[in-house]
């Protein structure tokens, strides 16, 4: 059994136990014990009380951890499990849990959030800052059922001189451990010369420019992919896939036909203090249709 678990954040909402169901799954196929964590809140005015913060109960007592127990009863596919309640506010506690998990799971959007709300608060704290690969399992009216039958795809967002290796690991990975397809997608900016046809609905497929652009992006894609690779995941079946446009709808677009989005989390991107994701992997956490893995770089 692998060392380090898999954490699920429950909060009772069901996004969160979306989260938890596709948490189960990635826990089995890892032979990684899954531990499940809920965040005892704080009231609303502890903030600057000289008194103590209340302590959370125990898990044995926590009412939401005894319901998400009860709807797991019963069910043959669950891999170890362990329960546990901090105390604190999510959005720090849950971050803080990275150093000590595989990967974090949970819902994009929890009990407390507005229903507007596409991505919560908690789901972009543990994006911007986890240790570990962090993801957030969409809402039901725009995502993919976390127990819905297997599209057999998972997809990379690839940045040949920006994705490190961790990224690209994580990705192969999980497309080995689900027997999947690994569509590698990479984009490029529009030429100058087509930029220049003001107007124009499409993309002048004749640019001169644009053939050159594609063979070089698509040879550093592959470079780099090998590079990060050195002949591990021979048996993961690739398809490459290089377009001009945006990126961020390239994924979301793909996501719609896939099991898992993977993105990285660029260390220059971050800054003390703040959630700095970078465009492309904001946009996807908002708009994918499947879950989204988002990874960050090694440590310094």
């Amino acid at each position: 059994m692998a060392a380090l678990p898999v954490i699920a954040a429950v909060d009772g909402s069901e996004p969160s136990l979306r989260g938890l169901d596709w948490a189960i799954r990635a826990a089995r196929v890892r032979d990684a014990e899954l531990l499940v964590v809920h965040v005892w809140p704080w009231p609303p005015n502890i903030h600057g009380s000289p008194e103590p913060p209340p302590a959370a109960p125990s898990a044995d007592d926590d009412p939401l951890l005894r319901e998400v127990r009860e709807r797991l009863a019963g069910r043959a596919d669950l891999p170890e499990i362990r329960f546990a309640t901090l105390s604190g506010t999510p959005s720090a506690a849950l971050p803080e849990l990275g150093g000590q998990a595989r990967m974090l799971v949970l819902g994009s959007r929890g009990r407390g959030g507005f229903a507007s709300l596409l991505l919560g608060s908690n789901g972009r704290a543990c994006a911007a800052h986890a240790a570990c690969p962090v993801v957030v399992v969409p809402h039901h009216e725009r995502g993919r059922g976390a127990l819905a039958e297997p599209a057999g795809r998972v997809v990379l967002g690839l940045e040949p001189e920006e994705t490190v290796d961790a990224v690209v690991d994580f990705a192969f990975e999980e497309a080995e451990l689900r027997r999947a397809q690994l569509q590698v997608v990479t984009t490029y900016p529009v030429p100058f010369s087509t930029l220049a046809l003001l107007g124009a609905s499409q993309m002048d497929l004749t640019d001169p420019e644009g053939p050159q652009v594609a063979r070089e992006t698509g040879q550093a894609q592959r470079d780099r992919v090998e590079h990060a690779l050195r002949g591990r995941f021979a048996e993961v079946d690739v398809d490459w896939v290089v377009a001009a446009g945006d990126a961020a709808g390239r994924l979301v677009d793909a996501s719609d036909s896939a099991d898992l989005v993977v993105v990285g989390r660029h260390r220059h991107r971050l800054r003390h203090g703040g959630m700095f994701l970078g465009s492309v992997t904001n946009a996807v956490l908002l708009h994918a249709h499947c879950p989204i893995a988002v990874v960050p770089p090694p440590p310094h």
